[in-house]
């Protein structure tokens, strides 16, 4: 009697792999109407009139890209690079410059990026944009959302990540739980750095996910179907 390999378990196996890739496919279009709505929020956000950066709420989610002002005197004596940041394929930093509000309050302010060969040392004395005036400045708040696993040594103020508490300790004092990207271009000449600009707000890679898990589905229904249709084809010539 020839041999006869079962068929019930390729078509389970099939049907089981089939079914996980459709839902994981559907769980992907799920979080890109997810993120897609979430785009949307924060696009209200940025179009809104701004706001003191003092007047964002506590939770710091909940004021992520609000429009906002602030006003006070740049404290460049304690100013901390952001290493390791390109623009257009150069290597340079950003610069973090605490603003002392007119209440006392410190905020960061992400001045922009500056050319730096190592993407970590500038002469920081070579960007002080109208210091000692009380300045208003205009953009977006940002949160903290890194950690600083390496320390530098505190005299190269430099940090690998927007780590709060570690520019904090760089500032020697408390700031607050935003930082302002700074969009505004009222100043000009060699002492500006480049300015980040509007944030990118993209759909991620969802939709390309998607479309690997539909593939994978499809790819398990054809070719399991392919199999199960030339075994049958073999039981019959054998017959």
């Amino acid at each position: 009697m020839p041999n006869r390999r079962p068929l019930l378990v390729p078509i389970i196996a099939t049907l089981a792999f089939t079914l996980v890739c459709t839902r994981l496919g559907f769980w992907q279009l799920g979080r890109l109407e997810e993120r897609r709505a979430w785009n949307a929020h924060l696009e209200q956000r940025l179009a809104a009139a701004p706001i003191a950066v003092s007047a964002l709420p506590a939770d710091s989610a909940a004021g992520h890209y609000h429009r906002v002002f602030a006003h006070g005197r740049f404290d460049f004596a304690r100013q901390v690079a952001l290493a390791a940041r390109s623009s257009q394929g150069s290597p340079g930093v950003h610069l973090l410059t605490p603003l002392r509000l007119d209440d006392g309050a410190i905020v960061m302010v992400n001045r922009g990026w500056v050319y730096a060969p190592d993407a970590m040392t500038i002469d920081a004395a070579q960007w002080r944009e109208r210091e000692g005036e009380t300045v208003t400045v205009t953009g977006y708040a940002e949160t903290w959302s890194g950690r600083e696993t390496v320390p530098v040594p505190a005299r190269q103020r430099v940090v690998r990540a927007l780590d709060s508490l570690a520019v904090a300790r760089l500032v020697g004092a408390p700031i607050l739980p935003y930082y302002v990207a700074q969009t505004s271009d009222s100043v000009r000449g060699p002492t500006r750095p480049v300015r980040l600009g509007e944030p990118v707000l993209s759909d991620g890679s969802h939709g390309s996910y998607a479309i690997q898990w539909f593939s994978f589905a499809l790819i398990a229904l054809v070719g399991g179907t392919l199999l199960v249709r030339e075994e049958l084809v073999r039981r019959r010539a054998s017959a």
